[in-house]
């Protein structure tokens, strides 16, 4: 069915200073996951799995043992989860979730965003119903028959798969990531994840075009640039 999710590093610009926002969201993000769940990956399922996609994305190793040690140190910041939703160029829906140690000040940046291409933020809720909260895994191997019966086994309730071009991609509920994953490792040895994620992915989409395009794409790299953002998600199509 050709389901819409974003490829964190195909969304964000390619610049050195992008590089190093994208290794201070990791930083924040291996922090949070190992002060609240150990700092060991081996007990830490969801810390493995993060670290994982943090060298793929060529985390520098440094960044990835400071965090970690920060966490085990016990001290550090307390960041908070904060979600906001609303509506961009083009009547677009977009979610953006950020971790952040000042609530006040984040709504306040990404108000900001919103409002410098005349969007609007709207209540919680407002959009997020309209998206699935989705664990994603996107991997070469195995056909769908031999997936399907792997997960299937494991008793993993898969919302949808896709094969194309040998290429595979398992959809399941967010609270499935961990078994999910589990059961594709045991399943077939080896395994390697293009992409391993949870995201927010656009029931339907709206297609833009012209000056939403410009607009849209402004406000995203200026959410993008916000250091207490973490994600955005959206249902753009363009």
């Amino acid at each position: 069915m050709g389901r819409a999710y974003q490829n964190r590093k195909e969304s964000m610009s390619k610049t050195s200073d992008m590089k190093s926002k994208i290794y201070s969201r990791y930083s924040r993000e291996i922090y949070m996951c190992a002060k609240s769940g150990g700092t060991e990956p081996t007990g830490n399922l969801a810390l493995a799995s993060l670290l994982e996609r943090a060298k793929k994305e060529q985390v520098p190793a440094h960044v990835i043992e400071k965090a970690i040690a920060k966490a085990a140190g016990g001290g550090g910041e307390d960041f908070a989860v904060a979600r906001y939703e609303g509506f961009g160029p083009g009547n677009t829906m977009i979610i953006v979730d950020c971790l952040t140690d000042n609530p006040n000040r984040t709504y306040g940046d990404v108000r900001t965003c919103f409002n410098k291409v005349k969007a609007k933020l709207g209540a919680s809720g407002a959009v997020s119903h309209l998206f699935d909260h989705s664990a994603i895994f996107r991997f070469s191997g195995p056909d769908e028959d031999a997936v399907l019966e792997a997960l299937a086994d494991a008793d993993v309730d898969v919302t949808d798969i896709e094969a194309e071009d040998d290429v595979i991609t398992v959809f399941a509920p967010q609270t499935e990531y961990a078994k999910t994953r589990n059961a594709l490792k045991e399943a077939f040895e080896g395994i390697e994840f293009d992409v391993e994620d949870v995201q927010f992915i656009p029931q339907v989409t709206t297609a833009i075009e012209g000056e939403d395009v410009e607009q849209f794409e402004k406000m995203v790299d200026l959410l993008n640039y916000l250091d207490d953002v973490q994600h955005v998600y959206h249902n753009a199509e363009y």
